[in-house]
């Protein structure tokens, strides 16, 4: 399931990208919205099958092995735990991801110097090594293993990166959410189930609510939110500021007064923490230290109203 921080994400470089284009069009720029969101969940797919491609090139490595003119004995006898790990093997015959995929036309065929080499990684790694030779037979530590496959093989592999990103901009910097997803099915996967537990696109249709009425409600409403912007930033250099940082708290300030049930502190941390990643070192500090004038602001204006849940502080 996208997480409600990759949608707030999504929904800022949709906005960054709108008022940059200079466009008109609010339901082209929408439409743009849930085609970038869509693309995340077929990248999530696309990465809980790159397990499946490791696994057939270390099924090839051993039937290359076999076939030597002067085979060792280790290649007459290979360790075959990980071409046969039970996890992996479901994850290949998941009706239900390979269906997806062939639809979207999504695969590895294309990059096998890629498989090859976080193959190459694989194996001289502690976790790995430790799996092939703890004597264990089940299916909790297949599990396992794979998992730990998402987590250490693939966020930080400059090589997976540029793959990603020639098949879609619309993935850069998406890879870490959807390796989440990835581990978490991984996580609810049985071996008594029938079919893997594909994970939806969205935890329930409010997120994709959440979304759109983010998007629509920060561009119609941009010149109000604009001048509270303005407004606490007199003593700056408008030039000096990100853009990134005005669209951050364009979607901030959005959020704080569209969205009753959330709570203030929750918005505030998710865009500050944001901020971190998409805007520059000291955007977070600074435009923490706006959001609060503003938060002030939008209170004393009565723009803030909170009920439910997001009453809570």
């Amino acid at each position: 399931m996208l997480s409600r921080r990759l949608l707030r994400i999504k929904v800022i470089k949709a906005l960054y990208a709108h008022f940059k284009s200079e466009s008109d069009s609010l339901i082209v720029s929408e439409k743009n919205l849930l085609f970038s969101i869509d693309k995340t969940y077929r990248l999530y797919h696309l990465l809980l099958y790159l397990i499946v491609d490791v696994q057939r090139y270390a099924e090839h490595r051993i039937e290359l092995g076999r076939k030597k003119m002067l085979p060792t004995q280790e290649d007459l006898h290979p360790n075959l735990k990980f071409v046969n790990n039970r996890a992996v093997l479901q994850i290949a015959g998941s009706d239900k991801l390979l269906d997806y995929l062939t639809a979207q036309k999504l695969g590895w065929t294309n990059y096998p110097e890629l498989i090859k080499k976080i193959y190459n990684n694989l194996i001289q790694r502690d976790y790995y090594q430790s799996y092939m030779k703890n004597g264990k037979n089940d299916y909790v530590d297949d599990a396992r293993v794979a998992a730990e496959f998402f987590i250490q093989e693939l966020e930080d592999l400059e090589a997976l990166a540029d793959v990603v990103e020639e098949q879609s901009i619309f993935w850069a910097d998406d890879i870490g959410f959807a390796l989440i997803m990835a581990v978490k099915t991984l996580q609810d996967m049985r071996a008594s189930q029938a079919d893997i537990p594909i994970l939806p696109k969205f935890r329930q249709d409010e997120d994709r609510q959440f979304a759109i009425e983010l998007f629509r409600r920060a561009l119609v409403n941009n010149e109000e939110y604009f001048q509270y912007i303005d407004s606490y930033t007199q003593n700056w250099d408008l030039e000096r500021i990100a853009y990134m940082d005005r669209i951050i708290m364009l979607a901030t300030i959005a959020e704080l007064v569209n969205f009753p049930t959330i709570p203030v502190k929750v918005t505030l941390d998710e865009y500050i923490e944001i901020a971190k990643y998409y805007s520059t070192p000291a955007s977070s500090t600074f435009i923490n230290g706006v959001l609060d004038k503003i938060v002030e602001a939008l209170k004393n204006d009565g723009k803030i109203r909170k009920e439910g849940r997001g009453l809570v502080e």
